[in-house]
């Protein structure tokens, strides 16, 4: 005997549906917990659905997970795509070794720090300044905000924060790392 599986689209196939009944999020993952168990969507997962849907989007296939999976974004990415975290695990013997074998060299490098990262030390220290005593009641409130304030900005400031980049690089090179002010 199968055992019907449900993916992601069809759930919210069944979402819609039950949303243009005028059924609430609430009554609709009780249904789908009977119906689904494991495979059932989540009660915050079907809230956001419902949301879109108040708000007149009823693309079932709008996320970018979807997109993958469907092949559209494996046809725009299909070069590799290396991912840098400042976690060492170039440090441990097993990949010592290989990266030896591949006569790999591996440079030093700081833990990523705050007083060289150009929107950390400019762009967001000087925006934290004009968000210090706002507060906002949506999404689009925040993003008006934000778009308005880089706006406001003039070449001079983003080019300020570039142009300070070596003179930070030298101070962290100098402190060998070390966090400072």
């Amino acid at each position: 005997m199968s055992i019907f599986v449900p993916n992601k689209v069809y759930l919210r196939g069944i979402l819609l549906h039950y949303f243009i009944r005028k059924k609430s999020a609430v009554e609709l993952h009780r249904i789908l917990v009977q119906t689904y168990d494991d495979n059932a969507l989540s009660d915050t997962t079907c809230r956001d659905w419902f949301r879109r849907f108040k708000n007149n989007d009823f693309e079932l296939l709008s996320t970018s997970i979807d997109a993958k999976k469907n092949g559209r974004y494996t046809r725009r990415h299909v070069k590799a795509i290396l991912l840098h975290d400042n976690a060492r695990p170039h440090v441990a013997k097993p990949v010592k070794t290989y990266l030896e074998t591949l006569k790999w060299e591996v440079l030093p490098h700081p833990l990523y720090s705050p007083d060289i990262a150009p929107s950390d030390f400019h762009l967001f220290r000087s925006m934290a300044h004009g968000l210090a005593d706002r507060r906002f009641y949506s999404y689009e409130e925040a993003q008006k905000w934000i778009d308005s304030w880089i706006a406001s900005k003039d070449m001079s400031f983003f080019r300020r924060g570039i142009h300070v980049l070596p003179e930070r690089w030298e101070k962290v090179v100098s402190s060998d790392g070390q966090y400072f002010k």
